[in-house]
This record gives structure tokens, sequence and C-alpha cells, in this order.
């Protein structure tokens, strides 16, 4: 088997932070920061399975033989790849235990917990889809999404993983440019599922949003009135791709804590609080209806400034619901003084990271003054696009690098692990982001044709 690669976007919430707890509905969109999976077959014994995840600092491996095959494959637990899982089976979670306990055993308890969840679900989607017979393999990861920060960098992971064992397996048709829509949203959902059997492994009640976003990639429209039961998710296929900053407070955060104020404001406030949650509910109604109307056009400077002014509303309504905080008030406050667009926190607030859409006429010169400024007070800042692609593959691995005139190059897996951060990373196997234009190469399922099945689009997160 050649060596391929598969990737996947991260996300971020662009309006409706902390109204949909109350029924609200929220928009959730892909950035263009993205995990990349390198696959690579080895042609020899030992037959071992290896995760390797240097920028967590692990690295495992296990013998195909010594798993638990005899649990996973028995007539009364074998999955297959066409099934809907929308639990996780606490006798193959039991029979998994044996294989994770000796993962990073001298880490410390928060690495060592990071690293057996994501070795959690990838062992759980290999023994659930794969068989005793898979020759051996070395799964080799990377990402360039800040982790823990909310922009759903597990789900971005579970489906690169979700998405290779499947085109292992050969149960995915395309990507190609005559695939029909709905074949390739049924591709889609195949991946998103299984995504989600991932995320049950990670966070034990997902929403199923993160995954929904990072497999179909552009945006999705989102509403959960009851916990009990499954949010309704709509695609928003013609969402545009729009120049977004993304800037790390570094702050640490706890979403319980925020959800908890706003929850607590809401008692003694009812009356004032219940209102601004409507209109949280009527800034996503609109951004819906504006990026969805003919006549928007991310070129034209009206439509921009309209897309950014829900977001600057957004966030004043969040501010007053007490979930800012003021590193993310500075920041909003140097793009402010600047010019240089609009921006709003993303998430629980209370620190964690803001978003900042960029003004078609921000001066470079700002932008430089804005990178340093950000640099001086010790905040981290991304250049990402909102509005991407979703799951992409790249088989074989080897792409043609037109902005070095380098021709066509192999991706190996030494090359891959000393890719030196976020810009190496994207510099050797980016699908084209920013600096970089779009790859040739990498290949990405549509769902954007007009024969997409809406209801079977939504399954996987009607959990």
């Amino acid at each position: 088997m050649l060596a391929f690669m598969t990737s996947a976007p991260g996300k971020v919430i662009v309006y409706g932070e902390h109204a949909v707890v109350y029924g609200k509905a929220a928009m959730a969109a892909a950035i263009s920061l993205r995990s990349y999976l390198l696959v690579s077959a080895l042609d020899k014994s030992p037959r071992n399975i290896t995760l390797v995840f240097p920028d967590i600092g692990m690295e495992h491996c296990w013998n195909i033989d010594h798993l638990p095959w005899s649990a996973f494959s028995h007539p009364s637990k074998k999955k297959y790849y066409y099934d809907l899982v929308d639990k996780l089976d606490p006798e193959l979670v039991e029979a998994m235990q044996p294989h994770l306990v000796d993962v990073s055993p001298k880490a410390s308890p928060m690495d060592k917990k990071l690293h057996q969840n994501a070795a959690s679900a990838f062992l759980y989607l290999f023994l659930s889809l794969g068989s005793k017979s898979f020759s051996g393999c070395i799964y080799t990861l990377r990402s360039t999404i800040p982790i823990g920060a909310g922009l759903g960098s597990s789900a971005s992971i579970c489906v690169c993983l979700s998405s290779a064992i499947l085109l292992q397996l050969r149960t995915l048709s395309g990507p190609h440019p005559d695939q029909p829509a709905d074949e390739a949203e049924l591709q889609i959902e195949r991946i998103n599922r299984w995504a989600f059997v991932g995320e049950l492994c990670i966070h034990g009640n997902p929403s199923g949003v993160d995954n929904t976003v990072a497999t179909g990639g552009k945006a999705v429209v989102f509403k959960r009135g009851d916990y009990r039961s499954p949010p309704t998710v709509t695609p928003v296929r013609d969402f545009p791709e729009l120049p977004l900053l993304l800037v790390n407070t570094r702050q640490s955060r706890s979403t319980a804590t925020e959800v908890a104020k706003v929850a607590a404001l809401k008692k003694a406030h009812a009356a004032i609080v219940e209102p601004i949650l409507e209109a949280i509910d009527k800034i996503t109604e609109s951004a819906y209806d504006l990026v969805t109307s003919s006549a928007f056009d991310p070129k034209v400077s009206d439509s921009v400034q309209m897309f950014g002014d829900l977001m600057q509303i957004n966030h004043g309504l969040l501010a007053a619901l007490g979930v800012s905080h003021p590193k993310l008030e500075r920041i909003r406050e140097l793009i402010d003084l600047m010019d240089l667009g609009w921006a709003k926190l993303t998430g629980a607030g209370g620190g964690g990271s803001a978003i900042a859409l960029l003004n078609s006429n921000a001066s470079p010169s700002n932008l430089q003054s804005l990178q340093s400024k950000l640099d001086e007070e010790g905040f981290e800042k991304y250049e990402t696009t909102l509005g991407g692609e979703g799951v992409g593959v790249l088989w074989p691995a080897v792409l043609h690098n037109d902005f070095e005139d380098k021709g066509s190059e192999q991706i190996d897996q030494a090359a891959f692990l000393n890719a030196k951060g976020v810009e190496g990373i994207e510099k050797l196997v980016g699908v084209g982001v920013g600096a970089f234009e779009k790859r040739e190469g990498w290949k990405f399922w549509s769902n954007a044709g007009p024969h997409v099945n809406k209801e079977r689009a939504q399954k996987p997160t009607s959990r």
C-alpha cells in the first residue's frame, strides 16, 4: 500500500455562544488550521501498528495479533462500516483497557490522560472497522490546531483517523470532480459517523457538532432544545471563505464555570437576561439569512461589514452576560484601534480565544503593528480562513509544490516529523491556505450539489 494522507479542519463558534445552552441557535464554521495524518505501511514483520503524535509527545506501538479481536468480532458485537453507532459498548471499552494502561506510563497525569484518550479513540475505531489480517502500519499525526482551546482539535483528529481506516478498507469512493453530490454525501456521512465514535471515546457525551464541521467543512447552524435529545443541525453549504485572525489569550478558562455564571445571572435577572439570549438567537438567524442570500458577496465590503457588525454585536451581548475577560477585551481594543476589522470572543469565554474578521482594506503596516503588540503582550496569533474545506485525502502522499518550483515531492515520515510548527507543517503538506495557493493533489468530497440528501446529512449528530 502506498503511503497516503488525510486531513480535517478545526472549528470556531462564530455566533450564538451561551444562548445555545438555552435552546437558541448557534453557528460553527471550519477554519483552515487542520490536522494531518500520514499512513505508512510496513512491508515486513513484526505486525505492529504505531500511533505517533509528536505535537503532544505521544508514541505507542501495539502488536496486531495481541489486540482483543475476539471481543470486537463476536457476532453480538461486530460492527460494519455502514453501521450507525451512537454509544460505546462497555464490554468493548473494558476489553481495550489492558492495551491502554501502558500508554505513556511516565507522563504527567494530564498528559497521560490526553495520550490515553487519543489511543482509545484510535483503537476503538481500528478494532471496530479493521480485522486481524490488517498489515502493519504507522499512523503519524500532526496538527496546527491549538489543543484544549475549544477549536475542535479532537474532532479533527477523529475525522482523520476515521477517513484513513475507511480508506484502508476500500469502503469509500472518490473524491473526484465528477462524483455525484449524493454519492459524495454518503462518503461524508460514513466518515462522520465513525468520527463521532472516536469523539465518544474522548468526551463521553459530545454534541456531534465538531465532527460534523470537521467532516463537511463550511459551516453549520445547530440548536439543541432538550439536552436529552440530539441537536438539530443545518449545514450551510455556501458559507463563504473569509480571512480570519484567531488569537489565543493563553488564559485558561473553564466552560462549566462560564456556563454557571450565565445561569446564575439569568436566575437573578431573568427579565433582562432572557431578551439578551433572544437577541443572540436573532443574530445567528440574521447571519444565516445573510450568508445564504444571493446578494451576499464576500468580495464586497458592504457584505463583509454586515457579517462583521453581527460579530461585534454578538460580542457585546456576551460581555453583558459577564463571559468576556480583560485579555479578550484587549484584543478587541487593539483591532479596533488599528481599524483592522471586527472581533469577538469564541467559545465559552472567560479567556480562551478571540476571532477577528479582517477588513479588506486592513493596512499591512497595522497588521504588522498588531503582531508586534500581540507578541509583546503574550498572545498567540494565527492567520487562518473561515469556512474552508472539510475532510481531505492525498493519495498517494505526493504533493506538487508550485510555490517553490520543486515539482512533485513524496511525503515521508521523517520529513513530516521534522516539519517545524504551524508554518513548517503547512509548507510541507498543507492543503493550501494563507500564503499558499490551493495545492494540487489534495481532494475533497463536495456535498454542495443539487441532489444532497439533507436528512441523511444530519444523521450523524442525531444522537
